[in-house]
């Protein structure tokens, strides 16, 4: 069995932002992948809408047997299983899964396009990223998760915790 290196964001903005970011972690490891590194938590501002609370925010790296599309729908299903129920872009949510990285895949279907589009541009994504996988190559753009930190203009906080 192949197992595939995938890097994922999790973030939390309502209800007992630390519970879910526990269990959510503890989810993917027992349900879509063996979880082999994890950063530390952030407390960051809202991207792309104010008048939210601040998020948690981490980044882990996982090894999974699942498709892009089966680990997908396994991240939406721990998400509803944590109270997510609005999929509105950009709303507050008890949990939010996002996979940033599937190997060294581009892919783009209608669900899901990898590496994460907007990565790039969110300091929010970035810094725990940055944590656990700083050499990693985004594969379109060629440059390591360092130099996109970098290079990143997001000026929102993001405070280790």
């Amino acid at each position: 069995m192949q197992l595939n290196v995938v890097y994922l964001l999790l973030g939390s903005n309502i209800g007992n932002r630390f519970l879910h970011m526990q269990k959510g972690i503890e989810k993917i490891d027992a349900q879509a992948g063996m979880i082999q590194k994890r950063s530390s938590l952030y407390e960051t501002e809202p991207w792309g809408v104010i008048n939210q609370d601040n998020y948690l925010n981490a980044a882990v790296m996982i090894k999974t047997p699942y498709t892009p599309d089966e680990l997908f729908h396994r991240l939406k299903s721990i998400e509803a299983n944590e109270g997510r129920t609005d999929q509105t872009k950009y709303a507050s949510r008890t949990l939010d899964i996002d996979i940033l990285f599937y190997n060294n895949w581009v892919l783009k279907t209608n669900q899901l396009t990898i590496p994460h589009p907007k990565l790039s541009l969110r300091r929010f994504v970035l810094d725990p990223l940055h944590e656990i996988a700083a050499d990693f190559v985004h594969p379109e753009l060629n440059k390591t998760v360092s130099q996109l930190l970098i290079e990143c203009n997001d000026d929102k906080k993001v405070m280790l915790l």
